[in-house]
């Protein structure tokens, strides 16, 4: 049976999307890529040359015909800043999806929720679907539905860190209280484990990209990922065993030759 990550009414085979940056060579970064089996790659469209074409670009190793391109606001601290910069991608035709970030601190790029709000109201009014980079907050992320988000991104760690899911039980209360849109776990991931408990949690899917590019090899760290973020959907959706304090025989004593 198809278990497609479905997003705004899209559907994608793979729930592992990755990013375009911190790479050696855009080749390596092709091949990461194809390792991952990742049908939806972001592209932060602040760091990119729209408008030169002669130039080369990350753009030209992104095989558009299998890989859906997600341009990212990365950068951006004001929601006015965001709203342009989608649009600009929107304008020089790379999508007309966006995730969404609006940053409020510098050193620890958590999200402003504010503005970010702002700024998911505006782009969904203006035919983006959008999907927000946000905090670990119940609260922001219904407010973001209710904005109109496609879906909500709550981070599990800083973004770039590599420290993991930092906090579980708030990935828990939103997997249990958000089920109109899909949830999926942004910023943090360092390891191939860290991806399958993101999914073990209930996360629709994973978005990751220094953990690959900073990889000592990319192609396998990209391929750990892929397997990862499969292996932790299906154990959740096989339903773990429940945990106990003390030890239960493997094989029953019942029917035991004496």
């Amino acid at each position: 049976m198809s278990d497609d990550l479905v997003i705004a009414g899209r559907a994608f085979r793979s729930r592992l999307i990755v990013g375009t940056g911190k790479y050696r060579s855009f080749q390596e970064m092709a091949r990461a890529h194809a390792a991952s089996g990742a049908e939806m790659v972001t592209v932060a469209v602040r760091r990119v040359n729209l408008t030169d074409r002669t130039k080369e670009s990350l753009l030209d190793y992104i095989d558009r015909d299998k890989i859906f391109i997600l341009p990212n606001t990365a950068a951006c601290y004001t929601a006015d800043e965001a709203i342009r910069t989608a649009r600009l991608a929107r304008e020089v035709g790379l999508s007309n999806w966006v995730k969404l970030e609006v940053i409020g601190d510098q050193q620890t790029l958590f999200p402003d929720t504010e503005q970010l709000i702002e700024a998911t109201r505006v782009l969904v009014k203006d035919g983006f679907v959008v999907l927000p980079y946000t905090n670990d907050d119940l609260i922001a992320a219904r407010k973001l539905i209710d904005a109109g988000a496609a879906a909500v991104m709550p981070l599990a760690a800083p973004i770039g860190s590599g420290m993991g899911i930092q906090n579980p039980a708030n990935l828990r209360i939103l997997r249990e209280r958000i089920t109109e849109v899909p949830m999926i776990v942004d910023a943090g991931v360092g390891t191939a484990s860290d991806a399958a408990i993101a999914m073990e949690l209930g996360s629709d899917g994973v978005l990751m990209n220094t953990a690959i590019a900073e990889a000592q090899d990319t192609v396998l760290m990209a391929e750990a990922m892929r397997d990862a973020v499969i292996a932790g959907r299906k154990s959740h959706l096989a339903g773990r065993m429940a945990k106990r304090l003390y030890a239960t025989a493997s094989s029953p004593l019942s029917g035991v030759v004496r």
